[in-house]
């Protein structure tokens, strides 16, 4: 492990775990043996990562007794149906529960991968290694697993931790524009929700992101993990404060949910998502003009849409905001900000409102 690998703490008291951030980590085999606690290894991983990373990482692992199960890639993928092909591989070759599952990929096969270690002979051990910078700035942290059902996105998981997330900055170098975007919406939101020295650090640097200067994207990974570190921590099992997270998701899993996932990238839903949180924000008196000005302009220079799609009406926008977590007694509560870097979770709010915003849209 290189002297310049950052490595931040997750706060869960018995459940702590380590987040590593640096480059060359995929193959650095110290870190593995420091958290594998057993000699069996399921490496889960998916058709488009498999081909770049697995033998690197099968290598690192040449210790332990390793298999490996390789899924197919994509969010249309991330279904129960997908989640059994983990089951049967594990039982097929006898895993036992000191065994590990190691999760190699972006989101998708992360949550996957950590729902079935959770499930699998009551919980298993279980490591991420997220290869995506949306992963490695979010899903892999904090440990929410779980599938997608036709109805609604992510409704169906467990809270489950991982014993460490490994994040090589190097896997982003194969990563696709579209998909570099798709992590910064995701990035974006901590700087909204409670860091405004951030939110004005990305105006200023999102070129040398977009570029993937590595000084840049290892400040804004750190950045990004320290602040869900610090959320997590606070709430571990989303009572409260941990919805925060869920900025523009409300919306954003609307979207994804309405033209069919994997349609639209999931941080491509989110980026669509804040600035309708921040237009409805603005209606309800709480934002600003300028200061939405400055999100959408923000979104936008990341390459990100910042409307939604024109095919979803306001009912059915409606009707699947309704299948949310944060649904309470039948009332939809949403993340909203009043102001930037100063996000809140409500429900009380002028629907009517709510029903403008998505006629601001078109809709």
């Amino acid at each position: 492990m290189s002297a310049d690998t950052r490595i931040l703490n997750v706060d869960l008291g018995v459940r702590s775990y380590p987040i590593y951030i640096g480059s060359g980590l995929l193959g650095d085999a110290e870190i593995y043996r420091r958290h594998i606690p057993g000699e069996r290894v399921m490496v889960v991983t998916n058709e488009t990562v498999g081909p770049l990373y697995l033998k690197q990482v099968l290598a690192a692992l040449g210790d332990y007794q390793v298999e490996t199960v390789v899924l197919p890639d994509g969010e249309k993928y991330k279904t129960l149906e997908t989640w059994q092909r983990i089951f049967d591989g594990l039982l097929e070759r006898r895993f036992d529960r000191q065994c590990t599952v190691l999760a190699l990929g972006g989101g998708v096969v992360g949550d996957i991968a950590g729902f079935a270690a959770a499930c699998y002979q009551r919980g298993v051990h279980f490591i991420q290694v997220p290869t995506t910078l949306l992963a490695q700035v979010d899903s892999s942290v904090g440990g929410k697993t779980g599938v997608n059902h036709p109805l609604g996105k992510n409704m169906i998981g467990a809270f489950y931790q991982p014993r460490c997330v490994i994040a090589d900055t190097d896997s982003l170098n194969t990563l696709d524009d579209r998909q570099l975007s798709a992590g910064l919406a995701e990035v974006i939101k901590y700087g909204l929700i409670s860091d405004l020295p951030f939110f004005e650090w990305l105006e200023s640097n999102i070129e040398r992101l977009l570029s993937r200067e590595p000084e840049a994207l290892i400040y804004a990974i750190e950045r990004s993990c320290q602040d869900k570190a610090d959320v997590v921590a606070a709430d571990e099992l989303e009572a409260g404060k941990r919805a925060l997270l869920n900025l523009g998701h409300t919306f954003g899993h609307a979207i994804e949910t309405g033209v069919g996932y994997g349609e639209w990238l999931h941080g491509e839903a989110v980026a669509a998502g804040v600035c309708m949180a921040g237009e409805l924000s603005r209606r309800l008196g709480w934002l600003s003009a300028e200061k939405l000005y400055r999100i959408v302009e923000l979104v936008s220079k990341a390459n990100l849409p910042t409307v939604p799609p024109e095919n979803i009406g306001r009912s059915q926008f409606l009707e699947l905001m309704a299948v949310d977590k944060k649904v309470v007694s039948g009332k939809l509560r949403l993340v909203l900000m009043q102001g930037l870097g100063q996000s809140v979770i409500t429900g009380d709010f002028d629907t009517a409102e709510l029903q403008n915003t998505l006629d601001e849209y078109g809709r």
